[in-house]
This record gives C-alpha cells, sequence and structure tokens, in this order.
C-alpha cells in the first residue's frame, strides 16, 4: 500500500542546542528538470506539521531538499554574515513503502545529514 510511503525532517540547531523552529524548507523534484514539489516551515519541536510528500504523491526518482539556514540563523539573531546560506540535500527515493526521514543537525557554520527511520 502506498500510503506507508512518505518524506518527513527534522532540524536541530546546534547553536543553541534547540530544535530549528521557523525554518524554510524546500522540496524539488529533480527527474526531468528542477521543479519544486513541496515547501513548509518547521514548528516548534523543529518538524514539518506532516510529511513533505506522502503516498503517491511521492514517486521514485531523484530530490533535493533545500533549508534556508541562512535566513533561520539571522531571525535568531546569530551575528555576522552566514557562512551556510542554504543547504540542499540531493537524495534518492527507490522503490516500494519506504518512509524517507532526512534530519539535519546545523549550525552557521556547518551541517550533518543522514537517513534517519
Amino acid at each position: 500500500m502506498s500510503g506507508d510511503r512518505r518524506l518527513t525532517t527534522h532540524v536541530l540547531d546546534l547553536t543553541h542546542g534547540t530544535p530549528a523552529a521557523g525554518l524554510s524548507i524546500t522540496l524539488f523534484a529533480l527527474e526531468g528538470g528542477r521543479r519544486r514539489v513541496a515547501s513548509a516551515v518547521t514548528n516548534a519541536d523543529g518538524r514539518c506539521d506532516g510529511p513533505l510528500l506522502a503516498g503517491d504523491a511521492f514517486a521514485s526518482g531523484l530530490y533535493e531538499l533545500v533549508f534556508d539556514v541562512g535566513r533561520y540563523f539571522r531571525d535568531q539573531g546569530v551575528p555576522g554574515p552566514a557562512f551556510l546560506e542554504e543547504v540542499p540535500i540531493r537524495f534518492v527515493a527507490a522503490e516500494g513503502r519506504q518512509h524517507y526521514h532526512v534530519p539535519l543537525l546545523v549550525s552557521p557554520y556547518g551541517y550533518s545529514t543522514y537517513r534517519g527511520s
């Protein structure tokens, strides 16, 4: 059943040691050109209120999540120019009923990601 298939994310602010609330995220599908398919803003827990894509809308293929970390850190009052403005994460979603969870651990100067569960 395709209803199990979904894409979620969680963003943690390593500078403040908190979830990154209010961070804008845009999702692009990259098969056949770059096409915006979803956008969201993280909630108080650093998560989106629902999946970025789910079910049949989440087709297999190449995707790019773009996290607007520069604006987020400016809004948090972090001084100085941003070193990281946007963090793009490209990943491949395979066929099947899989949950793709893409966490982002971020500071103004670096980030880490992995395929979560």
